[in-house]
């Protein structure tokens, strides 16, 4: 199965000690999609942010490298949603407006629980 990657997505292992890769593939999901617009955001964070954030975005810039990069930019979730809704994939976030525009559209999350896990919401 197939997901797209959020910018948060890419934080947890840093925030919350979860290997997101493992806990991906637990959930049946083996093919990993990053859309240039979250590649902008990191880069964005590891200028602007400082301590553990920055640190997070660093370690995200680098799991990056086992994704699939598509080459579309804009508002990043704008161009989530619209990949995800023209892909057919599901999507790896923390964020809940995101999370809400998701599920209007009925497309599959999948989202941190317990601060120890991923799970589908």
């Amino acid at each position: 199965m197939k997901i797209i990657i959020d910018t948060n997505g890419f934080m947890i292992p840093v925030q919350f000690g979860v290997d997101i890769f493992e806990e991906l593939k637990r959930l049946g999901f083996n093919e990993f999609f990053v859309p240039e617009a979250v590649v902008f955001e990191i880069e964005r964070l590891i200028k602007r942010e400082k301590g553990s954030d920055r640190t997070a975005a660093k370690v995200a810039r680098s799991m990056m490298n086992m994704c699939e990069r598509i080459a579309v930019t804009g508002p990043a979730d704008d161009v989530i949603l619209r990949l995800a809704t023209d892909m057919g994939t599901a999507v790896l976030t923390n964020d809940i407006v995101l999370k809400r525009r998701l599920a209007e559209k009925g497309i599959q999350i999948v989202s941190l629980r317990q601060k120890n896990k991923l799970d589908l919401v």
